[in-house]
């Protein structure tokens, strides 16, 4: 018999109603709204008249009336920490997006809260199931591209952007935005724990007063560099692009229209190459195997073109409902996401990063 998890919304907005509610609509088995709040009467409306929950203005109202199980905060980013320290102190769990608050205490703080509450915190990474991501990570993991030393993460656009994400009093600017998606498929992707990190935030062509540019570098102590961007000012588009480079191959991801394509060069994993041995004589006239710069080794060269599976991203609410009614292990940890935050605040402040700080 299906049990549906009772929900209540709170930001009725891009991603509360963009978002939210269309992936919820693919789950009438799994989750049910019960009540929906925002300061904009015509968006509670719509949620009223959709799915028969109740409505409200208030926050604090919402809360001391719903039966909801899982309150989810899509509120503007400088409302986040407040509104979700309300859903725990209320006695409900929550699914907080991004970002999980404006800084480091933020997100330790409200943490502590739930389990000094006995709640619950679903942090909504959902780009984690991006399937370009994942064939990156599974190419990686498999070790066809041999030791991988530096890969390249971009997000570009170009935009003159002029909402309440661009004005810091409102927790704007992309390294909240687009930042703790990219950030978290960096630090999965760095491979061991990290050394350092650096970045640099740029104004560029948005409006307000906050960074539209991004670029951070990751070292790991096992010398592997992640160097992710992210940008509103490219006139020429790249969209998502990943380039990864291994000692035996190299892997390419980037959107071609609507679909993502991925290309690999890689040597046969079942060739074995001599080591290198230079020599200090003077090389012969030719750029050949006994000039320069070429392999003494020919190389059995493998490569492959595809296009990425299909993806959906609202796999996150199935994540969370075996989680919340089955006891499974949910797949964005305490650890991981406060390390994107820890990660936002090390770039924000240029201060050196210390996850056991």
């Amino acid at each position: 018999m299906s049990n549906p998890i009772k929900l209540g919304l709170v930001g009725i907005g891009r991603a509360g109603w963009g978002m939210h509610v269309s992936d919820i609509e693919k789950k009438p088995d799994k989750y049910q709204y019960v009540a929906a709040c925002d300061l904009l009467p015509e968006r509670v409306q719509k949620m009223v008249d959709k799915f028969g929950c109740k409505g409200y203005s208030n926050i604090d109202d919402m809360l001391a009336d719903t039966d909801a199980e899982i309150v989810c905060i899509a509120t503007r980013s400088c409302d986040h920490f407040e509104h979700g320290v309300k859903v725990l102190k209320s006695g409900k769990d929550l699914l907080m997006e991004k970002p999980i608050g404006l800084t480091l205490k933020q997100a330790k703080d409200l943490f502590d809260i739930a389990r000094a509450e006995g709640r619950k915190i679903y942090i909504r990474h959902n780009r984690r199931f991006e399937s370009v991501f994942n064939e990156v990570k599974n190419v990686i993991e498999s070790g066809i591209l041999g030791n991988v030393y530096e890969i390249n993460i971009s997000q570009g656009s170009f935009q003159h952007r002029d909402d309440w994400q661009t004005l810091s009093e409102f927790g704007g600017g992309q390294l909240l935005n687009w930042g703790p998606h990219i950030i978290d498929h960096s630090l999965r992707l760095l491979g061991s724990p990290i050394k350092n990190i650096t970045g640099e935030l740029k104004q560029v062509t948005a409006g307000g007063n906050c960074e539209d540019h991004v670029i951070i570098h990751f070292e790991s102590e096992a010398s592997r560099t992640v160097n992710m961007c992210i940008s509103g000012g490219m006139a020429l588009r790249t969209g998502r692009r990943f380039s990864i480079y291994g000692d035996r191959g190299s892997m390419l991801c980037g959107e071609d229209g609507n679909e993502k394509s991925i290309k690999l060069r890689y040597i046969n994993p079942q060739q074995v190459i001599p080591p290198v041995v230079s020599s200090p004589d003077t090389p012969g006239a030719a750029f050949g195997a006994s000039g320069t710069y070429a392999s003494a080794t020919e190389i059995d060269w493998v490569e492959k073109e595809y296009i990425a599976p299909a993806e959906d991203l609202s796999v996150i609410w199935d994540y969370m409902f075996d989680s919340y009614r089955n006891g499974a292990d949910y797949p964005i940890k305490e650890e991981e996401a406060l390390e994107v935050m820890q990660a936002v605040e090390a770039v924000r402040t240029g201060t050196k990063f210390d996850f056991h700080k």
